[in-house]
């Protein structure tokens, strides 16, 4: 079970990589027609920012994912004892290398976990987390983190990020270039050229909702499995079902970066995102639905 669930992430990688590499240049061209009259200037760019994201990502994922959250890294025991026995002993069991340790201060209650493989790792606690669970709960809550890291869930989301947010930064140039004045010639005004721009703009306005929807799909999918095998960690369901209850109960978070809000183990914006008014857009299954089906275990 552990191992085709490795298998099939990896495989879910690629697929990743190959989808929105596509949906990347067919939004970069979107954006060089619509904003600069050139499709291959848009495909090129979208291109080389989604490369160098990439980059970036594969080497820095855990620093640049910490930086966007404002998480502070925990290397001495005696500065949170507790939290740092817990990732040890939940490390030890699923038989990977300890985790990096971070904190966020944010008086709501969350947690993520992030990197590339189980070697390059790093789990992350709101201050609000630690304040409300006790030792049963939170050895439920890393437990559930743990298993992103041992199953690669991680790594889906690092790539995720790394494009979606080279996506974003594609139609912020275009908008940019065109609130400053770039390539207003509109000469050619025959009725291929407004389809065309009409296309490119529709391209622009969907493109990010359809990368939304399938980061989130994806989400929702990995919670329930990360539940289940946390619970396998754990050997003790309650831990994480009474987690989960309390933390479905916190305040939204104050500071939340939107390429990296599905990371977390519960959806940080408590369901007040914008796009909180379909469950299709839900970053995160429902607490409810996560509970019944650990109770069935």
């Amino acid at each position: 079970m552990l191992f085709d669930q490795i298998a099939m992430n990896k495989r879910r990688t690629i697929y990743l990589i190959i989808a929105f590499i596509l949906l990347l240049a067919l939004i970069g061209m979107a954006v060089g027609y619509a904003f600069f009259r050139s499709a291959m200037i848009g495909f090129i760019l979208a291109l080389g920012i989604g490369l160098i994201y990439a980059v970036i990502m594969i080497n820095q994922s855990i620093n640049v994912v910490m930086q966007m959250n404002h998480g502070h890294e925990i290397k001495n025991k005696d500065d949170a004892p507790q939290l740092f026995d817990i990732v040890s002993d939940m490390a030890l069991v699923a038989r990977i290398p300890m985790p990096r340790i971070f904190i966020i201060d944010d008086d709501s209650p969350n947690a993520f976990a992030t990197g590339n493989d189980p070697k390059h790792s790093a789990v992350a606690v709101t201050s609000g987390l630690l304040s409300i669970l006790n030792r049963e709960e939170l050895e439920g809550v890393i437990g559930h983190e743990v298993s992103h890291i041992r199953n690669y869930d991680i790594r889906l989301s690092t790539i995720g990020i790394a494009l979606s947010s080279a996506i974003s930064l594609i139609i912020d140039i275009g908008y940019n270039s065109f609130f400053w004045g770039g390539s207003r010639d509109r000469d050619n005004n025959d009725d291929d050229n407004i389809l065309a721009m009409i296309g490119s703009i529709l391209v622009i306005i969907l493109g990010p909702l359809a990368t939304a929807i399938a980061q989130m799909a994806l989400s929702r999918n990995r919670e329930y499995l990360a539940d289940a095998s946390g619970v396998e960690l754990t050997r003790n369901p309650m831990g994480l079902i009474n987690a989960l209850k309390k933390i479905s109960k916190g305040e939204p978070m104050h500071d939340v970066n939107p390429d990296s809000a599905d990371l977390y183990i519960d959806d940080p914006y408590k369901g007040k995102s914008k796009f909180s008014f379909t469950e299709l857009f839900d970053t995160h299954p429902s607490i409810e639905k996560r509970i019944n089906r650990l109770e069935k275990m």
